[in-house]
């Protein structure tokens, strides 16, 4: 299981990169930051988790769920502020910064979350990264005008383009901790039962 999310994990970076810088609109974009962060990042923690390369085992005073939600609230959020997501999509390099970024905090939340002894906090993290991913995809698909009008993919003019960009983060990005969430929760539940 480990090598095949490992492997998963690596496969799907370059893809995510591909849609975000493709050409592909605010739609493409917006699938390339969740295949990072939602997609991606799970199955590289999965592979990492207990070896040496796994974040939440080399810095577990650092790594934990709560501050990792946080650090991923930080960046999704930051690279969504209007003058910065112009600034990455004129500059390559940022366009990449960017990209790593949000595998790399993507990376450190599942971890976190994955770790022993972190379930139940993990459980809370994830909530919480649904409900922020939830709340950002909605102000981005719900607002009145484009907020990012340099996007606007083929037949899609901006403002629509910005709409389903925003559906995708709802879709992917919300739904995926919602149910990672309630996967451990589950879990967790099931060990006690057993164990009582």
């Amino acid at each position: 299981m480990r090598r095949l999310g490992l492997a998963g994990g690596i496969a799907l970076l370059p893809v995510g990169w591909i849609a975000a810088a493709g050409g592909f609109g605010m739609v493409g974009h917006m699938a390339g930051h969740m295949i990072a962060v939602a997609v991606a990042a799970p199955l590289l923690a999965i592979g990492l988790r207990g070896t040496a390369g796994d974040p939440a085992r080399r810095w577990p005073a650092i790594v934990t769920p709560l501050a990792m939600s946080v650090v991923e609230l930080v960046v999704v959020w930051g690279w969504h502020l209007p003058a910065l997501r112009r600034l990455a999509d004129a500059a390559p390099a940022l366009l990449a910064l960017e990209q790593v970024m949000f595998a790399t905090a993507g990376l450190l939340l599942w971890s976190a979350v994955l770790a022993a002894g972190q379930r139940m906090a993990g459980v809370g993290a994830l909530l919480l990264t649904s409900m922020h991913m939830t709340l950002l995809g909605a102000l981005i698909g719900l607002a009145p005008r484009p907020l990012y009008a340099m996007h606007g993919a083929h037949a899609l003019g901006p403002l629509e383009d910005q709409q389903l960009g925003g559906v995708v983060m709802l879709m992917v990005g919300a739904a995926n901790y919602f149910i990672g969430g309630l996967a451990i929760l589950a879990g967790l539940l099931s060990m006690r039962r057993e164990a009582a």
